[in-house]
């Protein structure tokens, strides 16, 4: 099993902090995984002992990112996570958001991308980061990488077509 049912994860987030091991969240629909990924996930693990991610469901990234995703159906997507040196556990967000995942967590850290840090997008997780007593942490952005970016960059007409 490439994700952990959410009961299992609450149990382990307590051992850990029963064991005096920080532990990091980070969430994110992680589709078409690629190297700006892999940087922002090595960045969080490196904010605490452990590292949590919440990985959007494919219904929850339809509702985010639209029809035709994601490209990379939710089994591939965690199996891609967890089998990363950086990642501890993953868990499957049916939200589209994870206020209710970081309140039964409880981690010590909530880590996102730079651009929630700065106020240009709203975060809808800082009000339960702070119920539970969660650092928040911001991860500087690699400049031009995003999955966005590649899918459009895939569906534009290939010169000569």
């Amino acid at each position: 099993m490439t994700s952990t049912p959410l009961p299992e994860v609450v149990a382990w987030r307590r051992n850990a902090a029963d064991a005096g091991t920080e532990v990091a969240w980070t969430n994110g629909c992680f589709d078409l995984f690629h190297l700006g990924h892999l940087r922002n996930l090595e960045a969080c693990a490196g904010f605490a002992g452990a590292l949590i991610v919440g990985l959007n469901s494919d219904a929850s990234v339809r509702r985010l990112k639209g029809e035709g995703r994601p490209l990379v159906p939710f089994e591939e997507r965690a199996a891609i996570l967890a089998a990363l040196r950086c990642v501890d556990l993953v868990v499957v967000m049916f939200e589209d958001e994870p206020s209710s995942m970081i309140r039964e967590i409880r981690p010590d850290v909530v880590c996102k991308g730079a651009d929630y840090g700065d106020g240009v997008r709203p975060m809808p997780e800082r009000a339960a980061a702070a119920e539970v007593g969660a650092r928040l942490e911001f991860v500087p952005l690699m400049s031009g990488l995003s999955t966005s970016i590649r899918v459009a960059e895939l569906r534009r007409p290939l010169a000569g077509d």
